[in-house]
């Protein structure tokens, strides 16, 4: 019986550090996987990291296509390319000339 007692009187004194202790983990676990914890911090970092190589990639293939443009404007009109674009789109060829077509060819390029 006095074991039961014990317990009790010391139960009190340490009922107030165990409540802090929990509140204090509640506070952690949310601060690590929370909405805005730590792991949502580093996926969205990564995500940040894939839409910067994205960009990237993206900016390399307008400047292309800038340059492509270019020469087709009448200012600076450039024969040959001129000439590759109308047998791209219309798939004429002159009598004198052999199509060659292989797996890695691109029309738009």
């Amino acid at each position: 019986m006095s074991v039961v007692l014990e317990i009790r009187r010391r139960g009190r004194h340490i009922a107030g550090s165990i409540l802090g202790a929990l509140i204090f983990a509640y506070f952690v676990m949310h601060a690590v996987q929370g909405d805005r914890g730590l792991l949502a911090w580093l996926q969205i970092r990564q995500q940040i990291a894939s839409a910067d190589i994205d960009y990237s990639a993206s900016k390399l293939q307008r400047a292309g296509w800038e340059r492509r443009v270019v020469l087709l404007r009448s200012d600076a009109m450039n024969r040959d390319m001129l000439d590759e674009r109308v047998r791209v789109v219309t798939g004429f060829l002159k009598n004198d000339e052999i199509l060659v077509f292989s797996e890695d060819s691109n029309p738009t390029r």
